[in-house]
């Protein structure tokens, strides 16, 4: 599956569960919800976490963590880049653009 396919899919989700008609103001809390559940994944991973009420995860558990809520940051930054009809894929290219500029290197593509 490509970025493309994943916002079509994920729009079409969003649509039928009621929520694509909430503001991209709502959409960058969300993210920013999202953000603060990976930095407790990475902390989790990198220094432990350990707080009560909360089992203890084992190094594969908090992996698959990390990667869940990275999933959820690029769910949200797709559906505010659906929100302004801007293409995933557009915005790999415009990363690129940017660094390469900044840094003069050539474009990798």
């Amino acid at each position: 599956m490509n970025l493309a396919n994943h916002q079509a899919w994920l729009i079409d989700f969003y649509k039928r569960h009621d929520w694509y008609h909430f503001s991209p103001f709502v959409y960058l809390n969300f993210l920013t919800e999202e953000t603060g559940e990976v930095a407790r994944a990475i902390r989790a991973l990198e220094i432990g976490r350990h707080h009560p009420g909360e089992k203890p995860q084992t190094p594969a558990e908090k992996t698959a963590n990390l990667k869940e809520e990275l999933a959820d940051v690029l769910d949200q930054v797709l559906v505010i880049g659906a929100k302004f009809g801007i293409d995933p894929e557009a915005l790999l290219a415009q990363s690129e653009s940017k660094l390469s500029r900044r840094f003069n290197e050539e474009q990798p593509h």
